[in-house]
Order: C-alpha cells, then sequence, then structure tokens
C-alpha cells in the first residue's frame, strides 16, 4: 500500500501523523510512504530522518493525496484539501464531523473513505483519543492559570494560594481522560479541585483514587452553586462522536467573578458552552460576560512533539492492519475499527454523525 503523510495546515498546527520510527517498520513489510516536505519540522524530525527510515519525501501535498491509498494525517482536511480526496481513498485522522456540516458534506462528495481516531472504542475506552485528551486535559490547567494572571486580563488568583491564603477554586465539567487529568494537574498546584459526573461509579472511582478532589454529581443546580466562587472553569465533556451538550450557559457565566476563566477542551466536538467558539493558538482567548475563554481546537498541537510521539504510540498498529490487509479484513482483524469509519463511498456511516446533521445512516460494512 502506499501510505501518505501530508503537511498539516491548520493554523499552528505542529503535528505529524506517522514518526519516522513507523515509516520504517511500513517500509520493511513493503509499504510505501510518502511524506511532504518539511511535514515532520514542527514535531522536530526532519525530512532526513524519514528518507534514512525509507520514505520518500514529495514537494506537494496534491502529490501526496494523488498518489496515497491512505492518507495519514491529525487534523481533519481543510477546505483546500476537500478536492484532493476520492474515492477509494482511506483517510485516517482525527475528523470530529458531528461539529462540520461543510466538512461531512465534502467527504460525502469526494466518496473518500473517512476513519476517524475518535469514534474508535475498544470496551467504553477511545484509545486513539485518550492520549490528546490527557495532553489537553493537563494543558488545560496550565493555560487557566496563564490566563488568570492580571496581566493577562484574569482577575490575579494563583490557583495554589500562598500561606495564609485560600487557594483558587477549579471545576472540572466531566469526570473521562482529559477531566481527570485536568483535576490531576490542578490538585498537583494546591487549587480546590471539584470534579463533576453523572456517572455515579465513575465519581465513586474519582473519589476512592484521586485524593484532595471533591466529586459532585453534575447538574445545573450544582453547577449554579459552584459558579461565583470558581476561578478555573474546565469544559471536559464527551459524548464519542456526538457534538457536545451546552451543559454552560450564559447565564450561569453571568455569576462567574469577572477574569475568571473558562478553557473548553470539547471545542473540537462543538463546545459545551453556549458562548464557546474556536479559536487558535494565535488568538487562543477571548472575553464574554467578563470571563476569558480558551477554546483552542487542537490545543495538543502546542506541545507538538510530546502530542506527536504520544498518537503515533497508539496509531501505529492500526495504521499497520489498514496497511497489510486493507479496510475490510483489518476491520474483521480488529472489530473496533469499524466504529471509525464515518464516512464511505458517499454515505454516513456513523450514527451519531447521521443524526447530528439530519442525514441518512448506512452500515459501514456490507452485511
Amino acid at each position: 500500500m502506499i501510505i501518505g503523510v501530508p503537511k498539516e495546515i491548520k493554523e499552528q498546527e505542529q503535528r505529524v501523523a506517522l514518526l519516522p520510527s513507523a515509516a520504517k517498520q511500513l517500509v520493511k513489510q513493503g509499504h510505501s510512504v510518502l511524506v511532504e516536505k518539511n511535514a515532520g519540522l514542527g514535531s522536530g524530525y526532519p525530512d532526513e530522518q524519514y528518507v534514512k527510515a525509507g520514505a520518500e519525501i514529495v514537494d506537494q501535498a496534491k502529490d501526496v493525496f494523488g498518489r496515497a491509498d491512505m492518507i495519514v494525517k491529525v487534523k481533519e482536511p481543510l477546505p483546500a484539501e476537500y478536492p484532493l480526496l476520492r474515492k477509494g481513498q482511506v483517510l485516517f485522522t482525527y475528523l470530529h464531523l458531528a461539529a462540520s456540516k461543510a466538512l461531512t458534506e465534502a467527504l460525502l462528495k469526494s466518496g473518500v473513505t473517512g476513519v476517524a481516531y475518535e469514534t474508535i472504542q475498544v470496551g467504553n475506552k477511545l484509545p486513539l483519543l485518550e492520549p490528546m485528551s490527557e495532553i489537553a486535559g493537563r494543558m488545560s490547567v496550565v493555560m487557566g492559570a496563564y490566563y488568570l494572571a492580571k496581566h493577562n486580563g484574569g482577575s490575579g488568583v494563583l490557583l495554589g494560594g500562598v500561606p495564609g491564603v485560600l487557594p483558587g477554586r477549579v471545576v472540572v465539567l466531566g469526570g473521562g481522560t482529559s477531566g481527570v487529568n485536568a483535576a490531576r494537574m490542578a490538585t498537583g498546584l494546591g487549587a480546590d479541585v471539584t470534579i463533576l459526573d453523572v456517572d455515579l461509579d465513575r465519581l465513586r472511582f474519582l473519589d476512592l483514587t484521586m485524593n484532595n478532589t471533591h466529586t459532585l454529581f453534575s447538574s445545573e443546580a450544582h453547577l449554579l452553586e459552584l459558579m461565583p466562587t470558581t476561578d478555573l472553569l474546565i469544559g471536559a465533556v464527551l459524548v464519542p462522536g456526538a457534538k457536545a451538550p451546552k451543559l454552560i450557559t450564559r447565564a450561569m457565566l453571568k455569576q462567574m467573578r469577572l477574569g475568571s476563566v473558562l478553557v473548553d477542551i470539547a471545542i473540537d466536538q462543538g463546545g459545551c458552552a453556549e458562548t464557546s467558539r474556536p479559536t487558535t493558538h494565535v488568538n487562543p482567548v477571548y472575553v464574554e460576560e467578563g470571563v476569558t475563554h480558551y477554546c483552542v481546537a487542537n490545543m495538543p498541537a502546542a506541545y507538538a512533539r510530546t502530542a506527536a510521539q504520544a498518537l503515533t504510540n497508539i496509531t501505529y498498529r492500526y495504521v499497520e492492519l489498514l496497511a497489510n490487509h486493507g479496510l475490510e479484513e483489518a476491520c474483521k482483524k480488529q472489530p473496533a475499527l469499524t466504529g471509525g469509519i464515518n464516512t464511505r463511498d458517499g454515505k454516513v456511516t456513523y450514527q451519531a454523525v447521521a443524526e447530528a446533521h439530519g442525514l441518512k445512516y448506512e452500515p459501514p460494512l456490507a452485511a
């Protein structure tokens, strides 16, 4: 199989989808790997390392897309890349289609087989989403603490406090991977941390395993009680493959102190606050209702080398499976891969995406 790795073109996206070590393994197995010029540079992997691994460096993205049977990316295609996709090609990347009808329609028009990292589910886990959720969760507290500083427009609260001064309060909405990592970081800084979820078994587990962290059943009433004393609110809600529910209303935000911070990790799925809209690493924040909003849709790109390594650690086995066996046989060998197929031959093949856009759902594989 010919595997193509284009350079990411999303603003400030520095990650690369395949490390030289992974390219070397694929070449050893008889596959060809095409890497767009400088695709790995932002993650600290120059072209020479890919050449040494046996990959071919290609000057332009159109040639990578034009020659490859499978495109391996980090982020969803942007409009400039839509015309480069074609029927019979496999696109393996984060897609987040429920948050974008335009992208969904572009994939359907192209006929490409869109396999999304974030909807491959093994048991109750999303293994290809977890490493980026871990990074985003940890980052959310770092960014939140930074924007709480007075010179950054914040309220001037130090999350850890000091002797004789109470610590700042961090509220984490969602007890999944990103939420837990956010809570761990905030607790490590010495903040007063409360984590909310609707799964009581999960809350029980977190109560037992996370020292110095409060747990609370997630409800609008409980959120409203917390808002006036919350310095950093972290939205870490996830419904696999579907749009994030809008759990934080504008009215709730009005209850927060001026200069408080909201970090919406769920922004790549549409965001969990009514006031959230995607931002970039170039212009990461804006203010609504006196609250600083950090809503960067590709947060882990800020730490591109760590993120690229963590991503390839988990995606490589699926890339190898698809390359060695093709889509249908790979799905037989690893049934979880079937759940990743969001579009195929012009049809929506993931239920939550179809529901998000009012489109017809078709099973991804023939019975």
